[in-house]
């Protein structure tokens, strides 16, 4: 597979902006190299569904400018849907944790919730920002559209919201403890199997 396959792949995988310098890093891959890649890239997707969208310093994976009255239609018949089981417990989640990573929603969900906050963010529930610990990664928050359409003054208006912060909170805490004590073994059982 060369560089710009691998840089198509995880332009998909992640389906958000990527730096160029971290593309480089994740492909172990001269920045030069990197950039030389996506021209190619560019240059195999034209004609197609997909486009790439690029700044000086970022690239993701869009879709083609011609496709624009099918996506257009799509987002429509997706609006017009319910959300979900699913979209909501990722709202509550944005709601009650926000800001919030993909990551953790994820670890929460104990699923990949990548289409669902797609479905919110298109539907304006939710909205990206800066990750002031990370700079190549976004946090996901409820927008103030949302807590007018439910009446709210503050996030702190939530029903029962602090109590549901601190259970997620225990939550994850709990399984951090039972993950980390999964991955120690008893030295019997290395015996056991030394045997």
């Amino acid at each position: 597979m060369n560089l710009s396959q691998k840089i198509e792949a995880l332009l998909f995988w992640k389906a958000e902006p990527v730096a160029l310098k971290k593309l480089a890093s994740l492909l172990g891959a001269d920045l030069a190299d990197v950039k030389t890649a996506i021209a190619e890239l560019d240059a195999a997707l034209r004609g197609r569904g997909l486009s790439l969208v690029r700044t000086e310093d970022e690239v993701m994976l869009g879709t083609a400018k011609e496709a624009a009255p099918l996506i257009e239609q799509l987002t429509k018949d997706e609006l017009a849907r319910d959300l979900g089981k699913a979209g909501f417990e990722t709202l509550s989640i944005v709601l009650y944790q926000g800001p919030i990573s993909r990551a953790d929603i994820d670890y929460i969900r104990g699923v990949n919730s990548q289409f669902i906050l797609r479905a919110l963010l298109v539907r304006g529930l939710v909205e990206r920002v800066d990750n002031p610990g990370d700079a190549r990664s976004f946090l996901y928050k409820a927008t103030l559209d949302t807590l007018a359409h439910l009446g709210l003054g503050t996030l702190a208006d939530l029903p029962e919201y602090e109590q549901v912060k601190r259970d997620i909170e225990a939550f994850k805490r709990s399984d951090t403890q039972a993950e980390s004590q999964s991955t120690q073994s008893s030295p019997e059982t290395n015996a056991t199997i030394g045997e």
